[in-house]
């Protein structure tokens, strides 16, 4: 394997600077969201339901506590990493719009984004643990319109 050259690197970094715009982005305009209305009235996909359903019983007994993540435990172990690889598959095909992108998460549900409470997961993670926040309650905290 021969290694890049140095326009090939510097088209990766702009790659991900783009990755990295868009991925905040992402996280700024949710956040706004959570703000503007009460989490557990946001749904982030046609089938919500269905996703949390889905987490619950495939994570089941071990359901990472979605109010404060711990990354290596949630997300980095080989049994969790597994997991998550096994469920996020299930969305591929078009069942969720970019389940494979990075975006960021908040480790912390009571707090906002910040270097840090902040995790860089699939889109595919973001929405399952948002959603099963939302349906918990744990993101009206942030709702400014009471």
């Amino acid at each position: 394997m021969s290694l890049p050259s140095a326009d090939e690197l510097e088209q990766l970094q702009e790659i991900e600077k783009q990755w990295a715009v868009k991925a905040m982005h992402h996280a700024e305009t949710y956040f706004s969201l959570l703000q503007a209305m009460d989490g557990s009235k946001l749904k982030l996909t046609k089938i919500d339901d269905e996703i949390y359903v889905d987490f619950m019983s495939t994570f089941a007994p071990n359901v990472p506590k979605v109010d404060v993540l711990d990354e290596e435990k949630d997300f980095k172990s080989p049994e969790m990493k597994e997991k998550w690889r096994n469920f996020i598959n299930r969305y591929e095909g078009g069942k969720v719009t970019d389940y494979n992108f990075g975006s960021l998460l908040r480790v912390d549900a009571s707090k906002d984004y910040s270097e840090d409470n902040t995790i860089f997961v699939t889109r595919m993670q973001f929405l399952t643990i948002e959603i099963a926040r939302n349906k918990a309650g744990l993101n009206s905290v942030h709702c400014k319109r009471k």
